[in-house]
């Protein structure tokens, strides 16, 4: 499982998720009986948020992220390398994106957030996408619906009951609203980080699988500079032996 968040402010857009991947084992006893599945933690290092530099589009992944035991990353890989061409962008990297998956894994849950900016009229207007590959769906949750008005807010994926009961009222509990409108890009590099953290730290102290954890990368994009990591984990080698 996983946590990502997309976070749409006027001035940008900021996509962050966590590194954790969990597995479920099935073992079978000498008899063939089958043994209770275990939930484990794989990795504390995948990476879940993507930037596609040419297009300077950012992806955020969740759901399956095994797939004909490869990992989401490589297949992202594969996927720039043989569907994208320089001039797509954001409005054209969802279908081709959910056309790639489904290709292989027509029933993969497995889903993405797709943003960017595109120039209109000499306007840059932001794109956030919402794409489900063994649904074969394509929303975008960042305009008002049945018309093409831009709003702003966040979206989330994966274990999102955490911070849903943070921030979605319910019947007789009411929440105090996020003015997203005048969310500035360092609230909202703030406030994904705050999610991803909340989340993770919450879990931590719940009788659950923790299947959300490790480092926290945020990726950055505004439509005036050029996309940029805000952070991500680096690779690193084992500490040198003290004498």
């Amino acid at each position: 499982m996983s946590f990502v968040i997309t976070v749409y402010v006027p001035t940008g857009i900021v996509l962050a998720s966590d590194s954790r991947q969990s597995i479920t084992i099935e073992g079978k006893a000498p008899d063939g009986s089958a043994l209770p599945k275990i939930e484990t933690v794989s990795s504390d290092f995948v990476y879940k948020t993507f930037l596609l530099e040419k297009q300077k589009v950012g992806i955020n992944s969740y759901g399956d992220s095994l797939l004909g035991k490869v990992t989401t990353e490589s297949h992202i890989k594969r996927f720039t390398e043989e569907m994208l061409d320089d001039d797509d962008d954001v409005t054209t990297v969802p279908s081709k994106l959910i056309e790639f998956f489904r290709r292989d894994f027509p029933k993969a849950d497995t889903a993405f957030h797709v943003a960017g900016f595109k120039k209109i009229d000499k306007k840059s207007i932001p794109h956030v996408f919402r794409c489900h590959v063994g649904k074969n769906t394509i929303e975008r949750p960042n305009v008002a619906p049945k018309t093409e008005n831009v709003v702003y807010g966040a979206s989330w994926g994966g274990q999102a009951d955490v911070i849903a009961s943070l921030l979605q009222p319910t019947p007789g509990q009411p929440k105090a609203p996020i003015i997203w409108d005048a969310m500035t890009i360092q609230d909202a590099i703030d406030f994904a980080i705050y999610a991803v953290r909340t989340t993770i730290d919450t879990m931590r102290f719940q009788a659950r699988p923790k299947n959300v954890g490790g480092p926290v990368d945020v990726l950055l994009i505004t439509p005036d500079e050029p996309a940029r990591w805000i952070q991500r984990k680096q690779f690193r080698g084992g500490s040198a032996p003290t004498m």
